[in-house]
């Protein structure tokens, strides 16, 4: 697991090298693939999701729930030091946006509609993740 604080800094040519250009679009333009069509889902495997851009540890399969929204939901991170929350207003709305804390990467976004104990969901994009199984 890479360590809170660690920071992962590539332009923006390296990015596009590097990514698949869905990969790309979501993690580096903030678009959203289409609600039910990530692989991860409906995944229920233990694991750990990590930062498909950098490799960060980002959220542990226990905290993941069906949020029936379509796309992969948590409802806490790894540990909160590994993700950034911004405040978004596109596409006419107030929202919180969840970044990668260590390359920035666009992720999804974080809603205060989740279950408890923390109350919040963390609606993720599939393509912003690689899912690293348990052994």
């Amino acid at each position: 697991m890479t360590q809170p604080g660690e920071r992962c800094e590539k332009t923006d040519e390296t990015w596009r090298n590097e990514l698949t250009p869905e990969q790309y679009r979501i993690c580096r333009l903030k678009d959203t693939e289409p609600p039910f069509s990530g692989e991860y889902n409906d995944c229920k495997s233990p694991g750990m999701y990590c930062c498909v851009c950098c490799g960060a540890s980002l959220f542990d399969a226990r905290h993941k729930f069906d949020s029936g929204s379509g796309w992969p939901s948590f409802w806490q991170p790894a540990e909160e030091a590994q993700v950034d929350k911004h405040h978004d207003t596109s596409l006419g709305m107030a929202r919180t946006e969840v970044r990668c804390g260590r390359c920035e990467a666009h992720l999804g976004h974080v809603f205060p509609d989740g279950p408890q104990p923390t109350g919040q969901r963390y609606c993720i994009n599939s393509v912003a993740l690689k899912f690293d199984p348990a052994e």
